[in-house]
């Protein structure tokens, strides 16, 4: 590990904020433990007030260079910043994987999202389309135009330290935007790696200061950048908790938000499902990452006459979980994220037994030689109802609840009868069963998907979701236009003024 993190620029003591060329910081240190083995991989001096001003500053500055810049220039930077992800893919996916405990694969599955979202940036680069509007009045024209807002805040949570930050800055880039990144304090480590990288891009091409700026701290950061009016976005990803306060006091200060918030995701497996591909999505789902995606699979909504069947196989299948050291490709479940994280867990399985439900695959920590973190748990499985308090509630971590159905519509309206809307899948060979649930009448999620789990979003559709998972959209389709400012544009080419809905005006 100590030469995946020398590559990537990680040293012992290390300064959590960047403009993108200098580093500093004069606050708390913070200390990152790997949930992996337990060991401190690094500390982190944090940002205090006069910090944060700093970043303000250098991006303010930095915006107005960057607003100038042809979009398919800054294309161009974008590109180049792909190509270095491309060359520190395995250590910077190790390093994921290492401070943030999911799978090695996962970790590099990460690293190629943000890949991927340089690629599509690229392209978008040249796609910034407006308008071309018919006028009312003779000799106008009208159009309609994308400006970039300005500074662009990110708050990101720890579960993808790297992705969510590379979906939301490489398209405020294109756009034009410059962006300040307060990264979760559980992955402080990831977020330096990922802008030294930057920074090499930034030298390379003698690009000001302030088009990338890092700021990590604690929960006052995130207050500093909601509050902030010079900050004209935030994006922020965590739990609906947060996402609500954030998304008030951005509302407040008329600022914009992009909210990506809780999940409580649903798989429904109908009598007409191909039951081999079904276990596979649902066991995925609902372990990949130790439980703590935002699109981890929470609940199984099953077919009574399919039932048991279906019972079986994923207590078959949990049986052969291996657990354990998340960079050995042998394990399929990492630990959490840390001890406090292992609390939420055994408390809701507590609350699973007092509110009346069962469970069928007991769960626990882990103890002994490879889990002395004290963050390993057993992935469990419990039949419970819709309605229990604890199900209503999203738990992040490896918690699966099963429950049965009579009729489809029985089942949708069981998926959708959580506060949260962000997932959703159906497994079905049936075509009317798979289009009723994509219908207005059916799931009521921001994705929804035919015959593969809730988790795993490719970048080229828009994510995110609706009702308290927060509304907001990331990625791709036309999720750039959260970054930017619509300006309608009239242009009278003619001698003449003639009004609007026919309006008279004679001054003579």
């Amino acid at each position: 590990m100590q030469n995946t993190l020398k590559a990537l620029g990680i040293k012992e003591i290390n300064d959590g904020c960047s403009t993108g060329k200098n580093w500093f910081a004069n606050g708390d240190i913070l200390e990152s433990f790997s949930p992996v083995d337990g060991k401190l991989i690094g500390k982190v001096k944090t940002a205090n007030k006069a910090d944060y001003q700093k970043a303000v500053s250098a991006a303010s500055d930095a915006f107005k260079y960057w607003r100038n810049i042809p979009a398919p220039k800054r294309g161009e930077y974008v590109r180049q910043f792909g190509d270095k992800l491309r060359a520190k893919k395995t250590e910077l996916g190790k390093l994921v994987s290492y401070e943030m405990g999911k799978s090695f694969q996962e970790g590099l599955g990460e690293v190629q999202e943000m890949i991927d979202i340089c690629d599509f940036a690229v392209g978008l680069s040249r796609q910034l389309y407006g308008l071309q509007l018919h006028s009312e009045r003779p000799n106008h024209r009208m159009m309609e135009q994308w400006h970039p807002l300005g500074i662009v805040g990110i708050i990101s949570a720890f579960n993808f330290p790297v992705a969510v930050w590379a979906w939301n800055t490489t398209l405020a880039w294109i756009c034009g935007d410059v962006c300040i990144w307060k990264p979760s304090e559980k992955t402080p480590l990831c977020s330096i790696a990922c802008q030294h990288i930057w920074n090499e891009v930034a030298k390379e091409n003698n690009l000001p200061e302030g088009i990338s700026c890092l700021i990590n701290g604690d929960y006052r950061i995130g207050e500093y950048l909601t509050e902030d009016t010079h900050v004209a976005l935030i994006s922020a990803t965590g739990s609906t908790r947060m996402g609500k306060i954030v998304g008030a006091k951005v509302a407040e200060r008329f600022g914009k938000s992009i909210l990506e918030l809780g999940g409580n995701n649903a798989i429904i497996i109908t009598e007409n499902a191909d039951l081999d591909t079904t276990l596979v999505g649902a066991v995925f789902g609902a372990v990949g990452t130790a439980g703590q995606r935002c699109t981890s699979t929470r609940r199984l909504i099953i077919h009574e006459n399919i039932y048991q069947k279906v019972k079986d196989s994923l207590v078959k299948a949990y049986s052969q979980l291996k657990i354990g050291d998340p960079l050995d490709e042998k394990n399929h479940v990492g630990p959490l994220i840390d001890k406090d994280a292992v609390k939420g867990y055994m408390n809701a399985l507590e609350h699973v037994i007092t509110e009346g439900g069962k469970i069928i695959v007991p769960g626990g920590v882990l103890e002994g030689k490879g889990y002395e973190s004290g963050c390993y748990v057993k992935p469990a499985i419990a039949e419970a109802k819709n309605e229990m308090a604890i199900v209503q509630h999203e738990t992040f971590a490896p918690i699966l609840y099963l429950m049965k159905y009579k009729t489809l519509d029985e089942a949708i309206a069981i998926q959708n009868g959580v506060p949260q809307g962000l997932s959703s899948a159906i497994m079905t060979l049936n075509m009317r069963e798979a289009e009723l649930f994509l219908s207005a009448s059916g799931s009521d999620c921001g994705i929804a998907n035919v015959n593969i789990g809730t988790s795993g979003a490719e970048i080229g559709g828009a994510f995110g979701g609706e009702k308290e998972t927060g509304g907001g959209r990331e990625s791709g389709s036309d999720a750039w236009k959260a970054y930017m400012r619509r300006q309608t544009n009239t242009i009278n080419w003619g001698n003449t003024l003639p009004l609007a809905q026919g309006i008279k005006f004679d001054l003579g």
